[in-house]
């Protein structure tokens, strides 16, 4: 048994625990005397172990046993599973087969629809039942206590809501009963109304309203009492209400007023005609409202703002100021006033274009004399014009621009329209002719029109399909007019076109200027006039807004009243839609009046050039500058102008010219026009002939009278002709030199040096613009010269 303990098995090694135990047991000889309390506590040891171990075999076995029962109930339950379920196929093919459920359901189907039928009716009656109890309450406290009234009323309000929004989901079932109790609703609140409305009138009727009440006056306790029970029986409505809605006390107050009104402008008085819309009814109104609003906002105002206060309303004019109150309760009676005065506008042009005036007049006293703010604080009232021009906008815009069209060609067709306006503006102003400026008044006038309009889009309307309509049509005009000047004066045109003595007849003289002055004075008086427009702050707000709807706008096809995205960009500007800042509502326009302006400037140029060089003409071909008799005795400066220069020519131009156009084109065309008279005298004067000493005094004498005309016009205007004037001064150097004077042949031998000693030359002369070649070139000139 000890040799068994030493090793596992009998093939084993030793158990290395055994031999450290032993080790540590018996470490002396000592220790083997207690070798049999060693074994034995060896022993009880083993024992326990083997306790343990048999123990721990019964657990396992258990666990085994277990298990296996398990599985077996599992196996067992599968198997009564899949019989059940076998027997549950086996009776739904019976079933399946078998018509018996069905005619069990249908035996039991009458009764059930009976039987819901009878609990349906029964819930029905309990509902309304319900409904007449709430209906009966509520009239139980009228006229004495409407705030305990609007209880029941409230609880039935509910109900009504509640039952059509259940209607929906329910496709729309039971609609007698939703009706029914929605009619109940609305004719309660109407019996509530009539009840409280007629404790009012009764008030009145004992005051002798309104003609036994003083304006001035104070109402007393008891009118005041039902005013306030009207307004608490009104306020959960007007808060819960969406639209605006009249106050049931000055809907009260306002009935003597309607009946005043129907009999003066809607019956059969002279006062009722259309006609007298704008000469009676509507100062009437106004002068109505006014007499009372005092009355109504000292007695009752302290009322409407109590019950208001601290509410979504309490910035809402039409409920806290009781003067718009009063308007509020008026306006339907006057909408009913224009609406029959339209209908007699829509078969009269004429009379619809002065009653949109009139409208829009109406409601700017309303808004400024009262504040009325018809309900929207934010945006205001839009107006009764507004309400007009929903229905008729399109039929208006039609008529303001046949009227406006019409105006246009009456204009144009005018003796006077071609006719520059020289009374139009000062000195050094441009002078547009009396047409264009007549044009601008009558675009002015279009803008009065629809500047008050609250649409958008139909203020654009009003803008591309009138006033560019007329600008454009103008534009072609002027255009026309540019187009028949050139084919008059132009070889090409003259080929192309032909022309008339009567065409040629009118451009001589000052004609030419005069035609070309009529087209650049006009367009430029257009493109100031839009470029002034386009600062107004009605222009402005216009254009901002266009920019933020073309931002903002996916639909390309419909940017504002029908009109394309591209055809309002066509029509106004290319910048219609950016993110920059830049572009005007008319910078299309301005660009197109402007290439008339700068095409006008340049023909008038050309005009110009060609008027010297047929002025010019006789005194280019002069031939005695150099046959002058040379007379010492002669004085250059009692010479006298040459009579080939055609001073009156020049003269004309000059006055015609500064009288017409403003001061900075003035300068601009004759500088250029000058500049080319410079270089023709310098090319077919100077340069061509030969000249005595008297004859360069003489082309001095001329070229200083003709700086003396330009100066008299233009201030320090012959500059432009500088150059000719140095190498004048040049070609009259006198032949013997005297005090400082430089002679001819001393010029002539610094000129000829060398270019070093000829600047300095030129320098000494006071010459900064010629050249050495060009000083070289003039004193050859002089028949005197001995190079």
């Amino acid at each position: 048994m000890a040799v068994a303990t030493l090793t596992r098995t009998q093939s084993a090694e030793p158990d290395i625990r055994l031999e450290d135990y032993l080790d540590d047991k018996l470490q002396s000889t000592t220790d083997l005397e207690n070798l049999d309390s060693l074994i034995a506590n060896v022993e009880v040891q083993r024992s326990q172990l083997q306790a343990q171990l048999e123990h721990a075999t019964k657990e396992l076995k258990d666990v085994r046993r277990a298990t296996q029962d398990r599985q077996g109930g599992l196996a067992k339950s599968i198997e009564d599973f899949e019989k059940l379920q076998r027997s549950i196929d086996i009776r739904l093919r019976i079933v399946a087969e078998s018509d018996a459920p069905d005619e069990a359901i249908r035996r039991l189907e009458r009764p059930m629809k009976q039987l819901h039928k009878v609990e349906l009716a029964h819930n029905y009656l309990e509902l309304l039942q319900d409904v007449e109890n709430m209906r009966l309450e509520a009239r139980s406290h009228l006229p004495q206590s409407p705030k305990t009234a609007l209880e029941p009323y409230s609880r039935l309000k509910q109900l009504s809501m509640r039952l059509k929004e259940l209607q929906g989901p329910a496709d729309e079932a039971a609609p007698h009963l939703v009706n029914y109790v929605g009619r109940i609703t609305d004719d309660l609140w109407d019996e509530m109304k009539q009840t409280m409305s007629q404790e009012m009138e009764a008030i009145l009727k004992k005051r002798n309203w309104p003609h036994g009440v003083d304006p001035q006056s104070e109402m007393d306790p008891q009118w005041l009492e039902c005013f306030e029970k009207l307004i608490d029986l009104q306020v959960p409505e007007v808060l819960l209400s969406e639209e605006v809605v009249v106050l049931l006390p000055f809907e009260v107050i306002v009935l003597p007023f309607v009946q005043w009104f129907r009999f003066q402008f809607m019956g059969d008085n002279a006062t009722s005609t259309p006609q007298s819309f704008g000469t009676f009814c509507i100062p009437q109104f106004l002068s109505l409202i006014s007499k009372w609003e005092d009355f109504f906002r000292d007695n009752v105002g302290y009322i409407l703002a109590g019950r208001f206060r601290n509410t979504k309303l309490q910035d809402v004019s039409v409920y806290i100021d009781p003067a718009c109150a009063l308007i509020t309760a008026l306006l339907p009676v006057m909408r009913e006033k224009v609406a029959s005065v339209v209908q007699h506008g829509l078969k009269n042009p004429q009379f619809l274009s002065s009653l949109m005036v009139q409208l829009m007049n109406l409601d700017d006293d309303l808004r400024s004399r009262f504040n009325f703010d018809g309900g929207d604080p934010d945006r205001g009232w839009a107006g009764l014009t507004s309400e007009v021009l929903t229905k008729h906008f399109e039929t208006w815009l039609k008529v303001e621009k046949e009227f406006a069209l019409e105006r246009f060609h009456t204009i144009m067709s005018s003796a006077d329209a071609r006719n520059i306006d020289y009374d139009y503006s000062g000195p050094g102003k441009m002078k547009p002719t009396v047409g264009a400026v007549r044009i601008s008044d009558l675009l002015r006038t279009v803008t009065s029109q629809y500047e008050r309009i609250r649409r958008f889009s139909h203020k654009l309307r009003f803008l591309i399909d009138i006033q560019l309509e007329i600008l454009d049509e103008y534009h072609d005009r002027l255009r026309d007019s540019l187009d028949a000047y050139y084919s008059i004066t132009s070889t090409l045109g003259r080929t192309l076109h032909g022309v008339t003595r009567e065409e040629l007849a009118a451009l001589e003289g000052t004609g030419a200027f005069e035609s070309l002055c009529k087209v650049l004075g006009s367009a430029d008086h257009i493109v100031s006039t839009l470029k002034d427009w386009s600062n107004e702050e009605f222009f402005i707000t216009l254009w901002e807004q266009l920019q933020s709807r073309a931002r903002k706008s996916d639909d390309e096809d419909n940017l504002a009243g029908g009109m394309s995205h591209d055809h309002v960009k066509n029509r106004t500007s290319a910048a219609v839609g950016s993110d920059g800042d830049g572009g005007i509502l008319f910078d299309e326009t301005i660009a197109a009046y402007s290439n008339r302006r700068k095409t006008a400037e340049q023909y008038l140029v050309t005009a110009l050039k060609s008027s010297h060089q047929k002025a010019f003409r006789p005194y280019l071909v002069k031939p005695q500058w150099s046959s002058i008799n040379g007379d010492p005795s002669i004085d250059p400066i009692q010479l006298t102008v040459s009579p080939e220069l055609d001073e009156p020519i020049l003269k004309r131009n000059l006055k015609f010219l500064g009288a017409t156009l403003s001061t900075a084109v003035y300068r601009r065309i004759w500088r250029e026009a000058l500049e080319n008279l410079q270089e023709m005298l310098w090319t077919d004067v100077l340069m061509t002939h030969s000249f005595t000493t008297l004859g360069a005094g003489q082309f001095v004498c001329d070229l200083q009278a003709i700086a003396s005309l330009v100066d008299r016009y233009i201030v320090d205007g012959s500059a432009a002709l500088g150059m000719l004037e140095e190498g004048a001064r040049i070609l009259s150097l006198p032949l013997e030199a005297g005090r400082g004077l430089m002679s001819l042949q001393q010029a002539c031998d610094r000129f000829f040096t060398d270019n070093t000693e000829a600047k300095k030359a030129l320098e000494e002369l006071g010459i900064e613009t010629l050249t050495p070649a060009n000083a070289r070139s003039i004193v050859q000139k002089r028949v005197e010269y001995q190079g």
